[in-house]
């Protein structure tokens, strides 16, 4: 007999099934710690991003360079034409997050990545991303890190990032290490600041 949408027995039975089975599963804290740890460095991750664009903006605007975030590949798996909603997943391993041109027509290709910690370790990019930043370095792009250390911000070229073991001793940097790195911020990362695109001079970008 059809259901006109009236509560049945067998309704109530199956909500109380599912209540007792709830009540019966142990919580994981240690997995709705890490579930909420990984939000939150999610939504940071992606406050940096837009702080790192409001530079890009800014740059576009003054004529050095057009750089833009780097679209992430992503693959419908199933779609539901009635509702509009779909499935899918990640189709390839992320690559350097922005990269654009230069005034003068060079390359910029580089990866953002930020920590509340006093230190940012090497293997914060992935092997593939590293491998294009290095592809891409060698063909006379200029490449690098663009890090932000708790509230300091640093653009960090590509060969001291790859040479990091060599050069400090250690897979990580700390904030103290890498001063004459540190870039301005003011709503907007500068993150050209201490290059020298053509039309600017160092301190000036």
């Amino acid at each position: 007999m059809r259901n006109s949408g009236f509560v049945t027995d067998s309704d109530t039975e199956r909500e109380l099934r599912k209540w007792q089975q709830a009540r019966d599963t142990p919580i994981d804290t240690e997995k709705i710690r890490q579930q909420y740890k990984n939000k939150q460095n999610n939504a940071q991750g992606q406050h940096f991003e837009r702080e790192i664009l409001a530079g890009c903006r800014m740059y576009e605007q003054k004529g050095i360079a057009t750089i833009d975030k780097t679209p992430e590949p992503f693959r419908v798996t199933s779609k539901n034409h009635r509702t509009g909603e779909f499935t899918g997943r990640f189709s390839t391993h992320a690559q350097p997050d922005f990269q654009g041109t230069l005034y003068g027509g060079r390359s910029i290709m580089f990866e953002a990545k930020r920590t509340g910690k006093d230190r940012i370790t090497r293997n914060v990019l992935t092997d593939t991303q590293m491998d294009v930043l290095e592809k891409h370095n060698r063909l006379g792009a200029l490449c690098g890190v663009c890090i932000s250390i708790q509230d300091d911000f640093f653009f960090i070229p590509w060969n001291v990032w790859r040479d990091m073991k060599e050069m400090y001793g250690r897979q990580y940097l700390k904030a103290d290490d890498i001063e004459e790195y540190k870039v301005r911020f003011d709503g907007a990362v500068h993150f050209l600041q201490n290059i020298d695109t053509g039309i600017f001079t160092e301190g000036q970008a």
